[in-house]
């Protein structure tokens, strides 16, 4: 009896999930056949060979109002003043932290620094060596000029520009002040020679200017490369490294190999052009916005309509990947386009895909 109830359980359950299985099919079933039906509305008349289109995206057409231009553009001015003023305090900085370290650090503790820097301290000591002299504030501003002209056009005149008066105001410093050394240890002077020296060409750097020289070189072929410039900067300042070991003994040149090791991951760590941006854009005017944008920066977008969730107006959500020194470039053009944008920016710790990266400006 037992035996009997068990195998009628057991058949009404095979029974019910086939039951499941057929209304699950039909339901997809259709499913399938509205979508098809959806598919054929959506088709154009066969005879004119039209078929099956996507709609354009259309957007809104804004009204240009033309006192609210006027104030983007003082407002765009202003913002630009700002930087440029930025820039320069920057560069001043970097000159007088450089010409610091020369005299407190580098030249007590017979080092050599890195960059065209190193190469005029160089010269200057092997000229005293045949009893002739050439100032250190002179050959950094000599040696830096062919390369400088060499840069006008790979590079970006302004930075190139701020560059050389970062070298130019480091001379003047180095002519008219006089810095003591405050520290008797040459270790400690190595130490901390290495971090204020690569200090000063950071605050350069994160100004938008450089310390000129190896810099620009190294520049240029990182942006064809794509790959972290320090690594040519280290390169190229061992094979002078080699000379000044040559001529003046291996163990300053071995401190001179920490000072610099030091400077570079100074650099390293308060400069980061290589780390990458997600930006997301929220704008009612997507398309002057997107029109600036791909016309100024060559990176990849995506464009969603979305709603605001209190004002339940229409907006456009703008997605792009940028290096983190084009972010301010972002900044400016969508205030310029779009005052009323919001722009939500967050580092990218992982990227897939082809990326594209802009020669520095």
């Amino acid at each position: 009896m037992l035996k009997e109830l068990r195998e009628r359980a057991v058949a009404q359950c095979r029974i019910s999930s086939t039951n499941a299985v057929l209304r699950a099919r039909e339901e997809r079933l259709a499913k399938q056949a509205a979508v098809l039906g959806q598919l054929k509305a959506m088709e154009g008349n066969p005879a004119s060979g039209q078929g099956c289109q996507t709609p354009p995206v259309v957007f809104p057409e804004i009204k240009f109002d033309l006192k609210m231009e006027i104030e983007r553009l003082r407002n765009l001015r202003r913002y630009t003043a700002a930087r440029r003023c930025k820039t320069l305090a920057s560069v001043v900085l970097s000159a007088l932290i450089q010409s610091y370290t020369i005299q407190a650090f580098v030249n007590p503790a017979n080092l050599l620094s890195s960059g065209f820097t190193g190469v005029a301290i160089l010269i200057d000591r092997v000229a005293a060596l045949f009893g002739l002299t050439f100032p250190t504030f002179a050959g950094m501003v000599v040696l830096n000029i062919p390369v400088a002209l060499l840069s006008w056009k790979s590079i970006s005149r302004r930075f190139v520009v701020f560059s050389m008066a970062q070298v130019c105001l480091a001379s003047l410093f180095l002519r008219l002040f006089t810095f003591r050394p405050i520290l008797d240890n040459l270790m400690l002077q190595v130490v901390f020679g290495g971090f204020l020296y690569g200090l000063s060409i950071a605050v350069a750097l994160r100004g938008g200017a450089s310390t000129a020289g190896t810099d620009f070189i190294s520049l240029m072929v990182s942006n064809k490369t794509g790959r972290s410039i320090w690594g040519f900067v280290f390169t190229g300042n061992c094979a002078v490294l080699v000379v000044f070991g040559v001529m003046f003994g291996w163990e300053p040149a071995a401190y001179s190999i920490i000072f610099q090791f030091i400077s570079t991951k100074t650099i390293e760590t308060f400069y980061h052009r290589y780390d990458r941006v997600t930006l997301q854009i929220i704008t009612q005017r997507p398309k002057p916005v997107l029109e600036a944008y791909n016309k100024a920066h060559k990176h990849g977008s995506s464009v969603m309509e979305v709603m605001g969730g209190r004002s339940k107006q229409r907006y456009w959500l703008i997605n792009t990947v940028v290096s983190s020194y084009e972010v301010d470039d972002v900044m400016q053009l969508v205030r310029l386009y779009d005052g009323g944008a919001v722009v939500n920016a967050f580092r990218t710790e992982s990227f897939f895909g082809n990326f594209y990266r802009a020669p520095i400006e």
